[in-house]
């Protein structure tokens, strides 16, 4: 079975997350997805690349969730979190898919 880029993990997670936390009104559901796609890309850029990288790019995964809040205020709220999975994907390919 093919594995699923981390760059799509990561997306889909902040993505996700936020989807289900507008559309259920539950924002701890939202949380447990990201949570969830956070947690397995993490596994993953472990193993391929090592901790360091694994913790750095984690905390660019928390920090674009962090920051598509403030980013909302100006842009809205869609785009916002658009351009936050975007800047999660990208980093997630230059950091750790594109050695696979």
């Amino acid at each position: 079975m093919p594995k699923v880029p981390t760059a799509i993990v990561t997306a889909s997670g902040i993505l996700g997350g936020y989807a289900v936390a507008r559309w259920t009104r539950k924002r701890p559901l939202g949380g447990v997805v990201l949570a969830a796609a956070g947690a397995v890309a993490a596994r993953e850029w472990q193993r391929e690349a090592g901790n360091v990288t694994a913790a750095g790019l984690s905390g660019a995964y928390v920090a674009a969730f962090a920051g598509a809040h403030p980013l909302a205020k100006k842009i809205g709220a869609w785009p916002s979190v658009f351009a936050a999975a975007g800047a999660t994907a990208v980093a997630s390919w230059a950091v750790a898919d594109r050695r696979k």
